[in-house]
């Protein structure tokens, strides 16, 4: 075997270990990923400003803040929209809370709506949300949040 060759098989090795050593090291659960899959759709349909993206995510028995419900939720998200062209959310880390068919996921997230390159508002909250799987599906339960300030 060639030096050439033997320094190859030694990285496709080393790479093979590494690979190896990453999947071995996630921890979480394949529902997990899931849940967390479906809050970046979230996200990302609160981005793209879609409101009818974001009610298929909430639950029929949705409820939010003051009897907000799932109804109310898509309401309110498309006065927003309208209110503010330019629509961005960042989340903190989520902190999971998974129970079978169940889960609370606790994070912070910054909203920002505005004109142009700066956002013209924006504020910090503290985000407690349920979730149920349904037919397979993570739906939105309920959400709270307060502002962080």
């Amino acid at each position: 075997m060639s030096h050439q060759h033997h320094g190859l098989g030694r990285t496709c090795v080393a790479v093979m270990m590494l690979v190896f050593g990453l999947l071995s090291g996630c921890s979480r659960t394949e529902p997990e990923q899931a849940l967390r899959s479906t809050i970046t759709t979230l996200q990302s349909s609160i981005e793209r400003r879609d409101g009818s993206a974001l009610e298929e995510l909430l639950a029929d028995d949705f409820i939010g803040p003051d009897g907000l419900d799932r109804n109310g939720a898509r309401r309110t998200a498309q006065l927003m929209f309208l209110r503010y062209p330019n629509v961005g959310v960042s989340l903190g880390p989520l902190d999971v809370d998974l129970k079978e068919e169940h889960a609370t996921v606790r994070f912070s997230a910054a909203l920002t709506g505005g004109v142009g390159a700066l956002p013209a508002s924006g504020q910090l909250y503290d985000v407690e949300t349920g979730w149920r799987l349904v037919d397979g599906e993570w739906r939105l339960v309920n959400a709270n949040w307060k502002p962080k300030f």
